[in-house]
C-alpha cells in the first residue's frame, strides 16, 4: 500500500423526504444566501425545487436560482453563474441534480472568488483548488458520486466551436451536505438509471486496475461495490419502484467516488479521459461511452500488462472459475461478462452504435490529447494506443 492523505467531511442526510430539510443544512453551514444551480424541467414538474425553496425559505436563507444545466456541462453557463453569484452577494451554492449539476456548481463556487479566469484550474495553470464558496448538494441521480468528491469537470466551449472537457480537483469543493433522498429516482428513463449503474461500475474500475501491491482491503471494497451494483443493478432495472435497491444504489455511487476505495492505491481514468470525446462528439452519456469503452481497453491491458488483475475481476466479480492452464481463458470470461451485463441493462456495446466512424478517431485523439498530454496509470496511453483502443471499439 503506498501513501495517502484522506480528508472526507461531507455530511450526508439519507433518506425519503430528506430534501425538506435542506435549509437547515444550508443555515448549520454559514449560508444566509445561497445560489439555487439546476438542470432542467423535472426538478420543476416534480415539485423538488418548490420544496427545496420552501425550506429555505423556512430557514430564513435567501436565495436566487439558475437553471439550464445540460449534460457534460458547458463553461458558458459556468461564466453566467460566476457572475450572478457575484452580482447577487451570494455566500454558498446549493445544486440540486446530478453529477452535471454538481460539477457545474463546484466550478462556479471556485470561480465566484477567484479573480482571474476560472478555466485556469481545468487547464493546468493553476493547482488543485483551496478556495471556494461552500457547496451543498441535493442528489436526483444515482452515477457520478460527486456528492462524495474532491472533483468538477467542466466542458469549454471555444469560440470557434471546439469542445475540451477537463477536470479540477481540491478538497474544498467536496460538498459540505449531501441530501440524498432515493425516492427522487424513481422517475429517471431507464437508459438514465443504467447510465447510472456504468459510471458507478467504471469508477470502481478505474481504482482496481492498479499497479500497486498488497491493497487487499480496497480491493475487497471496490469488489464489494461491483457485486452491489451487478445485483441491484438488475433489481431496479426489473421494478424501476424498488426503492432498496434505489438506495443501495445511490450509496454505492457515493462510495465508489469519494476515494476511500482508491486511497493507497495508482489509479487509472485514461478510459474516462477517452470516454469524454464521445460523449462531446457523439452526445452519449457519460455511463454509455464508459460501458462500451472499458472491455477494449481491458483486451488491450490484459496484452500489454498481464492477465493477473483481470483474472481477480473475473473470479471475485463475476464468479468465473480458473482455469489453471490458461488463466488469460479465466480473464477473458469476466470481460466478456461485464459487456453482456451491460449489453443487458442497455448500454451500447460499440462506437458505431452512437454513429461514429473510424475517420472521427484522428480528431478524438487530438482533442484529447490537446493541452493534456498524460493519461492513464495502469496503462499509459499514448496518441497511438489511444487510437488503437477506439479502433477496436468501432
Amino acid at each position: 500500500m503506498e501513501n495517502f492523505n484522506f480528508y472526507s467531511p461531507t455530511y450526508f442526510v439519507f433518506g425519503k423526504s430528506t430534501e425538506t430539510q435542506t435549509g437547515e443544512y444550508v443555515a448549520r453551514y454559514g449560508g444566509h444566501k445561497a445560489l439555487i444551480h439546476y438542470g432542467g424541467g423535472s426538478v420543476v414538474r416534480s415539485g423538488l425545487l418548490d420544496r427545496v425553496k420552501a425550506s429555505l425559505d423556512a430557514a430564513g436563507i435567501a436565495h436566487v436560482e439558475l437553471g439550464g444545466v445540460k449534460a457534460s456541462p458547458h463553461s458558458d453557463l459556468v461564466y453566467e453563474g460566476i457572475e450572478l453569484a457575484r452580482k447577487e452577494g451570494v455566500d454558498f451554492v446549493l445544486a440540486i441534480g446530478g453529477g452535471s449539476v454538481m460539477d457545474s456548481a463546484k466550478a462556479i463556487a471556485l470561480g465566484a472568488v477567484y479573480d482571474g479566469d476560472f478555466w485556469d484550474f481545468y487547464c493546468g495553470k493553476q493547482g488543485g483548488v483551496t478556495k471556494a464558496l461552500p457547496v451543498g448538494t441535493v442528489v436526483t441521480i444515482a452515477a457520478s458520486g460527486s456528492e462524495g468528491s474532491t472533483d468538477s469537470v467542466i466542458t469549454l466551449v471555444t469560440e470557434d466551436g471546439k469542445q475540451y472537457k477537463r477536470c479540477a480537483d481540491g478538497d474544498i469543493l467536496r460538498p459540505l451536505f449531501a441530501i440524498m433522498n432515493p425516492e427522487l429516482m424513481v422517475s429517471l428513463p431507464p437508459y438514465q438509471t443504467a447510465s447510472g449503474i456504468a459510471d458507478i461500475m467504471a469508477h470502481c474500475m478505474e481504482r482496481y486496475f492498479t499497479h500497486s501491491k498488497d491493497v487487499e482491503l480496497t480491493d475487497r471494497l471496490l469488489e464489494a461495490v461491483m457485486l452491489t451494483m451487478i445485483k441491484e443493478g438488475r433489481r431496479v432495472m426489473a421494478d424501476p419502484n424498488d426503492y432498496e435497491a434505489r438506495a443501495n444504489i445511490m450509496w454505492a455511487a457515493m462510495i465508489a467516488q469519494n476515494n476511500s476505495t482508491g486511497v493507497g492505491r495508482a489509479q487509472d481514468w485514461g478510459t474516462h479521459h477517452m470516454d469524454n470525446e464521445l460523449g462531446i462528439l457523439y452526445g452519449c452519456s457519460h455511463g454509455a461511452g464508459l460501458a462500451l469503452l472499458f472491455p477494449y481497453w481491458m483486451e488491450y491491458a490484459m496484452k500489454t500488462q498481464g492477465t493477473d488483475r483481470f483474472v481477480l475481476f473475473a473470479t471475485r466479480v463475476w464468479g468465473c472459475q480458473l482455469n489453471l492452464e490458461d488463466p488469460a481463458v479465466t480473464a477473458m470470461e469476466g470481460i466478456k461478462a461485464f459487456r453482456n451485463f451491460m449489453r443487458d441493462i442497455g448500454m451500447p456495446a460499440t462506437i458505431g452504435e452512437l454513429g461514429g466512424k473510424p475517420e472521427d478517431i484522428p480528431t478524438m485523439v487530438e482533442n484529447m490529447f490537446h493541452g493534456a498530454p498524460n493519461h492513464g496509470n495502469f496503462v499509459k496511453l499514448t496518441r497511438e494506443i489511444a487510437a488503437e483502443i477506439y479502433r477496436m471499439a468501432m
